[in-house]
């Protein structure tokens, strides 16, 4: 079983998609004397760089950056794996006399550093195999209504179409014979937001999803499709995980019903695949939208976060003065 203490003593900047953290990250990572540790899932993957909106050669040239580009998007990254590099990477920039900040909006991957992680017996990859193969025909909402059997808990947290994290929780309770929430109590014990520096930035509603709108057909402008389309090209398929990313999972999906239209069944075929490149931008815009979402109910569950209001008149300069002497 792998298990992770919390990180102690790190800068945390997180929100949803689309809320600026970029930006702010340079800012206070150059007050602070601090480099950069990415907290998004889809960073570790290499050559995807639009959909993730991975900072481009200059903003890593600004200030150093870590855990970026781990792994092939056909590899599997686990929590625990995430978990190694962050710990090793924190111990690196400290012996440097440097400080660590985390930037990004995976709520798991906050939730893991800030609480420790138990994550349980190591993958069993033709057990995996097997319930990914039963999501794929019976689809991911079959998979969830098993888990709420065996693990109620854990069905709770895990959204219907999260196929990864479903999956796992089924194979550690087929390894184990225990619910995984079980041995995971210490993850609902957090700490007060005074004694932590944990920063999420807040937008209203209204302009989040503005910027969301915008921040999409950005990504279409840049060349998503043709780095999708150059993906399947060299690699045939992406891994579970990675096909999963909001964008790319879209982007696949137009681009098997180019191909061949209704052949097959996604297990992430919550909403019916789209036809045309205007409603695969649109349908990246509504599940982006409520992936923001849900990333705000994780954040507003964690009492280490203090909330910073953004507005149009944010001076990203004054804000990452006021945060970095807290």
């Amino acid at each position: 079983m792998d298990t992770f203490a919390p990180v102690d003593d790190c800068w945390f900047l997180t929100g949803p998609t689309a809320s600026g953290k970029t930006a702010l990250s340079l800012e206070l990572a150059e007050r602070l004397g601090a480099e950069i540790l990415s907290l998004d899932s889809m960073a570790v993957y290499r050559r995807m760089e639009i959909g993730t909106a991975k900072p481009d050669t200059a903003t890593r040239a600004r200030v150093a950056h870590h855990l970026i580009d781990l792994v092939e998007p056909t590899e599997d990254f686990s929590i625990s794996q995430y978990l190694e590099h962050a710990h090793r990477a924190v111990d690196d920039i400290r012996s440097r006399g440097r400080e660590a900040l985390f930037v990004g909006g995976t709520p798991l991957y906050l939730k893991a550093l800030l609480r420790g992680l138990a994550d349980g017996p190591p993958g069993d990859p033709e057990l995996r195999a097997q319930l990914e193969s039963e999501a794929e025909q019976q689809g991911s909402a079959e998979l969830h209504a098993r888990l709420a059997e065996v693990d109620p808990e854990a069905a709770r947290r895990v959204h219907p179409h999260d196929t990864r994290r479903i999956v796992r929780a089924l194979e550690v309770f087929a390894k184990m014979g225990q619910p995984m929430s079980d041995y995971q109590q210490h993850f609902a014990q957090g700490r007060a937001a005074k004694d932590c520096r944990v920063f999420v930035l807040n937008w209203p509603r209204d302009v989040l999803h503005q910027r969301i709108n915008a921040r999409v057909e950005t990504m279409f402008v840049e060349g998503l499709v043709e780095e999708v389309r150059g993906l399947l090209a060299d690699y045939g398929r992406l891994g579970t995980t990675a096909a999963q990313a909001v964008g790319y999972r879209e982007v696949i999906q137009y681009l098997d019903g180019a191909r061949a239209p209704h052949s097959r069944r996604s297990a992430t075929a919550d909403l019916s695949p789209p036809v045309d490149l205007p409603q695969t931008i649109e349908l990246t815009k509504a599940r982006t939208r409520q992936f923001a979402r849900r990333q705000l109910i994780w954040f507003r569950g964690l009492s280490e976060c203090r909330w910073i209001g953004m507005s149009d008149q944010t001076n990203v300069a004054e804000l990452a003065a006021r945060i970095a002497a807290e």
